[in-house]
């Protein structure tokens, strides 16, 4: 089967290209997935679960890719909840071959329902992004009505969803971002915007959660602005400094399938908008990710037209 992968971590993308490999088999407790679209997070060539397997051996070449939506084709011996030409979504295991390929093997639990009605490129371009806001947001952020919450790359994959579910949960959201951003996150509901370039961030004021996907001094002056009990939560690891009286959370995002079969309803209703970028093939996927132009929303790779 086609895939990209990746063999040597100092060349970062440059080192991705389009391969044959062998088609996956499911192990116990696994499905085979015929991956109509996957998602692709640059960040992924800088964790160590691409390179190496629990265990610590090297994994290499290993295909890259986490998110994706498709049709199971294959059961593993005890698998349920699944069945043979489901359509489905989901998160695949960090440690395993991923889903910029036409086949994946991946555990069930890990995937969720895909409806009819919603198209495989939306499905893909959610779990990441809609998983990380709701986990942040809701599990450890423990958001509440009335709450404001500080979403920092607003018009992001991440902060836009960020953005869309506290606003439902009837938070006061004040995005940021560069000045070019403010119209896109305004549009996917922030209530006002930050310019981080122009704007004085203290201005704000006190806010009871940040959502922050950015660290370095954003994270450290924002630490500053939360209220007595409120939160710090961030996706780029531990953070340096923590609120006066409050609490601070790093996290890293897992797979939950009612967490997804949330989101994708959310999308069907029309409560939440994906907010998808660039759309590529797999044949052009390894020239899209080596783009020096900036990536407004998600990147999904179509992998069957």
């Amino acid at each position: 089967m086609k895939a990209i992968v990746a063999t040597d971590q100092a060349e970062g993308t440059a080192g991705m290209k389009l391969a044959q490999r062998p088609e996956p088999q499911a192990a116990i407790n696994d499905v085979v997935v015929e991956v109509h679209a996957a998602g692709f997070v640059n960040t992924e060539l800088e964790w160590p679960s691409t390179w190496a397997d629990r265990a610590f051996r090297d994994r290499t070449p290993s295909i890259l890719g986490h998110e994706l939506a498709g049709v199971v084709t294959a059961l593993g011996y005890g698998t349920t909840g699944l069945s043979i030409g489901q359509r489905v979504f989901g998160l695949a295991d960090w440690h395993r071959d991923g889903t910029l390929a036409e086949y994946v093997a991946m555990e069930a639990r890990n995937l969720a329902p895909l409806p009819g009605d919603v198209d495989f490129t939306v499905g893909a371009s959610l779990p990441i992004s809609g998983l990380t806001a709701w986990q942040g947001l809701i599990q450890h952020g423990r958001l509440q009505a009335g709450q404001n919450v500080l979403a920092h790359g607003a018009a992001g994959a991440v902060g836009s969803m960020v953005t869309q579910l506290a606003r439902e949960a009837g938070a006061y959201v004040i995005g940021s971002g560069r000045a070019a951003d403010r119209q896109k996150a305004l549009d996917f509901g922030a209530n006002e915007f930050v310019d981080l370039d122009n704007d004085k961030l203290e201005e704000v004021g006190g806010v009871d959660l940040v959502f922050d996907v950015i660290g370095g001094d954003i994270q450290k002056r924002s630490a500053a602005l939360i209220r007595a009990g409120g939160t710090l939560v961030t996706v780029v690891g531990p953070t340096d400094i923590r609120p006066a009286d409050g609490l601070a959370i790093d996290f890293v995002v897992e797979a939950d399938r009612g967490q997804l079969w949330e989101i994708v309803q959310r999308i069907r209703d029309g409560r939440l908008r994906t907010n998808i970028g660039k759309v590529s093939s797999l044949e052009d996927a390894v020239a899209t990710f080596n783009s020096t132009e900036r990536r407004a929303g998600k990147t999904v790779i179509r992998v069957r037209p």
